[in-house]
């Protein structure tokens, strides 16, 4: 299927802004506080990804301006990495600190 002669694309900016207008519409004008919980994960003119828990929520718009958002659970690999990155940092927690206690930072002088 080809596009007509006359087809012309959406702009990055107008992309960008029909984006913004369903994130609003659908977590309300506030979803980027800390309180609400949602990260983004993703962030391009035609493509943002936000994640919240086990939520991801993508919101794309094509090149002729319609916008869908799709609501999918975390997959296997984001809760691995997830678990991964917690046990990478809590190895790196304890050499650090075993580190200190060989140096003897926690000696009384």
């Amino acid at each position: 299927m080809t596009a007509p002669a006359d087809f012309e694309p959406i702009a990055p900016k107008e992309a960008r802004a029909r984006i913004q207008a369903a994130i609003t519409a659908r977590l309300g004008p506030d979803w980027q506080r800390e309180e609400s919980g949602w990260l983004l994960a993703h962030d391009s003119s035609y493509l943002v990804r936000l994640n919240r828990g086990s939520i991801n929520l993508d919101i794309a718009c094509d090149l002729l301006g319609e916008v869908t958002i799709t609501e999918v659970e975390a997959n296997p690999l984001q809760v691995s990495g997830r678990f991964i990155a917690w046990m990478v940092l809590g190895v790196s927690l304890f050499v650090a600190f075993l580190l200190a206690q060989i140096a003897g930072i926690f000696q009384p002088r």
